[in-house]
């Protein structure tokens, strides 16, 4: 059986999934949720995530929310360790980006171009402020390594790609974090690697 995922094109939450799904060679389905018209808040979608958020996977009787523990399930499927560890160190350097994922880079770019794109009343100041310092830490990171974690492509690249990548969407500029650029260019020579609007 196919898992379905409950998908919003513009989401970098929602590509997260869709991107790493295709370069592991996960089949979805995937479920069109228009967020203009509010089908996130209404049934099905809202019976299947309380929270009214996009994505949301299920796969038979597993109904799961939110993007980095769809990832964290889809790669722990996997019948290879490759794109998510099982031992203690491994999985804890992966994790700590997933982390990341969902605070430092959905605050500060993530942030940014919620409010430039699609009008979100955010504080776009302080937004572009985190991304700063976000995006220096993340550079100086991949100035000495050419993947975020474990020196291969993970799930933790997967989860903080896309609004880094879509960062300029928000007004955040790339063009003096050099180590990102190649970082980005790497990930998109991936075999399977899909993109999306915006990229």
């Amino acid at each position: 059986m196919t898992a379905k995922l409950y998908d919003f094109p513009l989401s970098g939450n929602c590509y997260k999934v869709r991107l790493f799904a295709a370069l592991a060679g996960i089949a979805l389905e995937l479920i069109p949720v228009d967020l203009r018209a509010g089908e996130h808040k209404q049934a099905p979608l809202i019976g299947l995530n309380p929270w009214g958020q996009v994505p949301v996977l299920v796969d038979g009787e597993v109904v799961l929310r939110d993007s980095q523990a769809i990832l964290v399930y889809l790669a722990s499927r996997q019948a290879d360790e490759g794109w998510l560890p099982r031992d203690p160190a491994g999985l804890g350097t992966v994790m700590q980006w997933l982390s990341t994922a969902a605070n430092e880079v959905q605050n500060g770019p993530g942030a940014a171009r919620l409010v430039r794109k699609f009008g979100y009343d955010l504080d776009h100041e302080d937004a572009l402020r985190r991304a700063a310092r976000l995006l220096g830490l993340i550079d100086a990171h991949l100035a000495r390594h050419d993947w975020l974690a474990l020196g291969r492509p993970t799930i933790a690249d997967c989860a903080v790609f896309p609004y880094v990548a879509l960062a300029p969407e928000g007004g955040v500029a790339l063009e003096d974090f050099p180590h990102i650029g190649r970082w980005m260019e790497r990930i998109r020579a991936l075999p399977g690697f899909v993109p999306m609007p915006g990229l």
